[in-house]
């Protein structure tokens, strides 16, 4: 088994959502193999707190989020990426930032929970939605046999992953 550690970066507009729920759970369903992180193209400055709530009742640490510029990957010092998923469809199609590492992408788009109508109700249903799609897909992310995967087989599959 290899000890290799994989940087996974979440992408989203705004960074205080969807991308915000992906990077907690990567970090509690992929450890010690994967270590997650989340930016934004045009961060909110501050984290939606009914992220942080789905988050707390499946067990993820809500400590130390912040809703971050995405420019802080592609920094000299950042960690050198392996994949970046996008997980809002406006962030998937502005131009990204050249990321170290030469990281795997794709697409994982998720309706906006933060864009919900509605009483608290309606509007943390939306979240929980966003929450178990973002759930299963790195499940099935998590399941592959990476090492034994080509590049061109594993870009097939994670982009496979963004339609499910």
């Amino acid at each position: 088994m290899t000890d290799k550690v994989y940087n996974v970066l979440f992408i989203c507009t705004h960074n205080s959502a969807r991308s915000i729920i992906a990077e907690g759970l990567m970090n509690l369903l992929g450890a010690p193999r994967f270590r997650a992180f989340s930016a934004g193209s045009h961060p909110a400055g501050e984290v939606q707190p009914l992220a942080l709530r789905v988050l707390a009742e499946r067990q993820v640490p809500t400590d130390g989020f912040r809703s971050k510029d995405w420019q802080e990957f592609a920094a000299p010092g950042a960690p050198a990426l392996d994949f970046v998923f996008t997980v809002c469809d406006k962030a998937a199609g502005e131009v990204c930032p050249v990321w170290p590492g030469q990281p795997m992408t794709a697409h994982w788009g998720v309706p906006d929970p933060a864009a919900a109508q509605g009483d608290e109700v309606k509007r943390l249903r939306a979240f929980e939605d966003a929450a178990i799609t973002l759930k299963r897909r790195i499940e099935l992310m998590l399941a592959l046999p990476l090492a034994s995967l080509d590049s061109l087989s594993l870009q097939g599959a994670l982009r496979d992953i963004g339609r499910r």
